[in-house]
């Protein structure tokens, strides 16, 4: 018993596979409370704890273990909010088995805690019990804009509030969120949780204006002269890749991006009530490997799909989505097709896609991701029918806004080139973070960039002359 304790880790209680595939609820079901204080007593509160240094947000997590493990649930919950503003978002969707998890000394003989499903549950618990905004800090007279409401965006915003910062987000969409509301799911991120944590940024004393399109309704000039002094770019990678091969025009195609979109930000799912359909066939191929594709596959299932495969050029262990993903993607019926690519799409006459020819892969020398470079086999072709497709392979920098900040300094591969510690940009008084930086990443790694350069702002506003780079 004594070693159990010591070494195992609760399972998450999620809804029946023949249940969920019906409808877009949450899956997981979050700890009972007990089975929640029973795991945060197994952590050894190490003196120093290596799970500190594998969070972004830099949040005490053996503090905030500790008083839940003591039944102190406000304290426990009040602890990680001094370093992370959007838990339950968190606690549902940051990869805590590659990050905090993975640091756990625990883990190096048995299973590390439960760290996510800790956070998430003292998040839910404050939010079935009421959310409590801090005390808040003497105003500062000095106005920042951040562009973009995603994670990052919220938690620079967040941040620089709580120092007394008069900050406004600029979003335009019609809600705020950025890819929690456009991107993931809401049986992976309910869109409650998303308001919720939203509106405890608003009540930090940050100014939300959406249908805000920087660059379009105003520029950053034109932001400057309202009095705007440090700015921060968080607008995320919302240009959608395609796979440029033939046929790729065909009706019944459509990017990760719009047909995500059209399911959680414009209801599709919830049709008619919401007037924004989106055709489902009855065979659907999603193509790649990473968190996004398994969510259209599996929203693919849940919009009438009888049946959705996943195709992937490399094989499982390669894919980059988190493994509890892939395990309910294949439980609710998506079958993965490994070391395959698309090389063209079939049609029929009026237009529609009817099927892709595919060939084989093999995998060779690791490439610069570090992963064995897939290489096609000649002679393999074959074709997958289907009447949906979704392409899947990731996303680029949306040129909007960037094209009309003059002197910004852009990568090759047209992303804003930032310093990661501060997110300083080339520009005095610009700060960027998240994937318009980095490309296309977690949502925790956002908000650690949100956070990093919240503190570089306030940097600036200190002494403005600490950063030399600048022009």
């Amino acid at each position: 018993m004594a070693s159990d304790r010591l070494f195992g880790r609760p399972k998450m209680p999620q809804r029946p596979v023949k249940e969920r595939i019906r409808d877009f609820f949450e899956v997981p079901l979050g700890l009972p409370e007990d089975v929640a204080v029973e795991e945060a007593r197994r952590c050894l509160q190490c003196k120093k704890p290596s799970c500190v240094k594998g969070c972004p947000v830099e949040i005490d997590i053996p503090g905030f273990i500790k008083l839940l493990g003591e039944g102190r649930f406000d304290e426990a919950i009040a602890k990680i909010k001094e370093k992370n503003s959007l838990p339950a978002i968190c606690g549902r969707v940051c990869p805590q088995e590659d990050q905090c998890e993975k640091e756990c000394v625990l883990g190096k003989k048995g299973q590390p805690i439960a760290i996510g499903y800790l956070e998430r549950f003292l998040a839910d618990y404050e939010r079935e019990k009421g959310v409590t905004t801090p005390p808040l800090p003497r105003p500062i007279p000095k106005k920042v804009a951040v562009i973009g409401s995603g994670p990052a965006g919220l938690t620079c915003a967040g941040e620089l509030a709580k120092m007394g910062y008069q900050v406004t987000i600029f979003e335009a969409l019609h809600a705020p969120g950025g890819v929690l509301v456009y991107g993931i799911p809401e049986f992976r991120l309910p869109k409650a949780i998303v308001r919720q944590e939203v509106e405890y940024v608003k009540s930090l004393g940050v100014e939300i204006q959406v249908n805000m399109v920087v660059g379009k309704t105003f520029t950053l000039e034109d932001l400057r002269d309202a009095g705007y002094e440090a700015f921060f770019i968080g607008t995320g990678a919302g240009l959608p890749y395609f796979l440029n091969i033939p046929g790729e025009n065909l009706n019944g195609i459509y990017s990760a991006n719009e047909f995500l979109t059209r399911s959680n930000l414009m209801k599709a799912y919830l049709f008619p009530r919401y007037d924004t359909p989106i055709k489902v066939g009855r065979r659907v191929a999603v193509i790649g490997g990473g968190n996004v594709a398994m969510d259209a596959a599996r929203t693919a299932l849940r919009l009438g799909a009888e049946e959705v495969c996943l195709v992937y050029r490399r094989t499982k262990k390669e894919m980059p989505a988190r493994i509890e993903e892939i395990e309910r993607a294949e439980e609710e019926g998506v079958n993965c097709v490994i070391l395959t690519t698309p090389v063209r799409f079939v049609g029929n006459e009026n237009g529609w896609v009817t099927g892709m020819e595919c060939i084989q892969m093999e995998l060779g020398e690791p490439d610069e991701s570090g992963r064995r470079r897939p290489v096609p086999i000649p002679g393999s072709e074959f074709v997958i029918p289907a009447d949906t497709v979704v392409v899947a392979i990731g996303q680029g920098p949306n040129p909007l806004l960037l094209e009309t900040i003059r002197g910004l300094a852009l990568n090759r591969r047209g992303y804003i080139v930032a310093d990661p510690e501060t997110g300083a940009t080339n520009l005095r008084g610009v700060f960027a973070g998240g994937d318009i930086v980095t490309g296309a990443a977690t949502v925790i790694s956002a908000m650690g960039a949100g956070k990093r350069a919240a503190r570089a702002i306030d940097r600036f506003f200190q002494d403005p002359d600490s950063f030399p780079q600048w022009r």
